[in-house]
């Protein structure tokens, strides 16, 4: 399970450092692709073939299905780390969350994601109105 909060700084040729705590769920296999919210999501190999296991399912005439498999699967690399820890993020991936030297990687239940810092603190400003957050859990049946 991926928990927790982790700030780090990507390098020059836009290396990321994966959080020790996520580096033993991330076996070869594992894939890193754009993500809903505006960033990127990180799954293992096992969360990455449920994930197109469900979109497979989909219907194909459903353009809104359509939608979600190119989205995801166009971005989609393998997310490779090297012997420091480190995932190679390429260029159009960082460019499309805004991704600049600093990243926020947060755990998200069976995926890590990565943010642009100032992004991440936006939502999760948003996360401290226990009214409004009550209220957009209210259907969730939790």
């Amino acid at each position: 399970m991926f928990t927790g909060e982790y700030r780090h700084t990507v390098d020059g040729k836009g290396r990321l450092a994966v959080p020790v705590k996520f580096r033993a769920q991330l076996d070869p296999g594992s894939m890193v692709s754009g993500w809903l919210d505006d960033c990127l999501a990180i799954h293992p190999k096992a969360g990455w073939d449920a994930l197109a296991a469900k979109v497979a399912a989909l219907p194909i005439t459903d353009p809104q299905s359509r939608r979600f498999q190119r989205f995801v699967f166009s971005q989609a690399v393998e997310a490779e780390m090297d012997r420091q820890g480190r995932l190679l993020l390429p260029a159009f991936l960082r460019e499309s969350i805004g991704l600049g030297t600093d990243a926020v990687v947060v755990g998200s239940r069976d995926h890590a994601e990565i943010w642009a810092p100032d992004r991440w603190d936006a939502y999760r400003r948003a996360l401290d109105d226990p009214q409004e957050l009550a209220k957009a859990f209210e259907g969730l049946g939790i």
